[in-house]
Formats: C-alpha cells, structure tokens, sequence
C-alpha cells in the first residue's frame, strides 16, 4: 500500500514539474513574487530534478546551498513575548544562506553569499555547486543565475528543491544560516 502511495506521489511531483514550469529563460533577475511557475532551465547552468539531485548527493562531490529565505523576528512584539524561528528541514550537509537568492541584494549580502559559495566549493570555481530552495522558488533560480555570473563553472540548479525531494522521502535534517548573516539595516 505504502508503495503505491509513494509511486503515485513521486508521479503527481513529476506531473506538478511539467506544468509549473515555463518554456522561457529570463535575462534578468525576479524581483518580485518569488513563489511562482519558474523556467524549465537556466542559461549557464544545468537544471536537475531530484533523482539527479540525490545522485549528486550520494556522490558526494558537490556542495549543496538552500536559499530559502528566514523571517526576521518582528521589531514590534511586546516586551516578554517568546519568539521561536521556524526550524528549516534541508538536505543532510547543506549550508543555508537565508535571502541571497533575492532579485536584488545589499553588497553586504552578497559578500555572505560569496564566502557561501567559498566554503561550499573549498575556494574552487570549478567545484560543482547545487543550489535550491522550495519548488516553484525564484530565489534558488536568482541565486544559480547569480553563481554562474561570478564565474562558477558548474553550477546546478534544483528547482524542485526541499519539496521534490521530500516526497521521493530523502532524508532532511535540521539546518540554521551560515554564521555571519547579514542582519536588517547592515
């Protein structure tokens, strides 16, 4: 029963794919309505699905960066109010890099987003690198145009992302952003 279940959820995933996925492939960077149908492909790097994603990361020779953003704790809560940050499942071994994959960044973020990359690749452009977020995420497709752009040469996009791979019932583990993110107002 279990197995039936999980064939026809990994069928209606790959069903979801083909028909949130748009035919073009934007020159520029999204800037607004980030959870939206995105591209079937991006130009300078190779788009994967989850099977190719968890490939990668069995082999163990990529590194792997979530660009899910994280809520910053609201300026306005009532003195004594306990705030609790959502956790973020992610991929066993990735690092998270909350909101370098906007449209526009800060330089400030962009420099987090560069020693991101560093530490992924050991300093190596040429070390592939996977980069998503959640399914019909524009931000992991801003943050692998991004990478390319600064010269990473094999740079794969997972548009899928935590939700594709969830379904396939890969195993997630609980992350927390890369030490020295950028705060509101730096």
């Amino acid at each position: 029963v279990f197995a039936v279940i999980r064939a026809l959820a990994v069928a209606i995933c790959f069903a979801g794919v083909a028909w949130s996925q748009t035919g073009e492939d934007p020159q520029d960077y999204r800037n607004d309505h980030y959870r939206a149908p995105v591209p079937a492909t991006l130009s300078g790097a190779t788009t994967i699905g989850s099977a190719e994603a968890y490939a990668i990361w069995r082999a163990g020779k990529a590194g792997f960066i979530d660009v899910l953003p994280q809520p910053p704790k609201p300026t306005n809560l009532p003195e004594g109010t306990i705030w609790r940050e959502k956790p973020r499942h992610s991929i066993p071994g990735a690092i998270w890099l909350p909101n370098v994959g906007y449209g526009a960044i800060a330089d400030v973020t962009a420099d987090y987003f560069r020693s991101g990359l560093e530490r992924v690749t050991g300093g190596d452009w040429a070390q592939p690198v996977v980069l998503f977020c959640l399914e019909d995420c524009w931000l992991s497709w801003n943050a692998a145009k991004r990478a390319s752009e600064w010269g990473y040469e094999d740079v794969y996009w997972f548009p899928d992302g935590t939700d594709g791979w969830a379904v396939l019932d890969y195993p997630l583990e609980q992350i927390h952003p890369m030490d020295g993110q950028p705060q509101a107002g730096d």
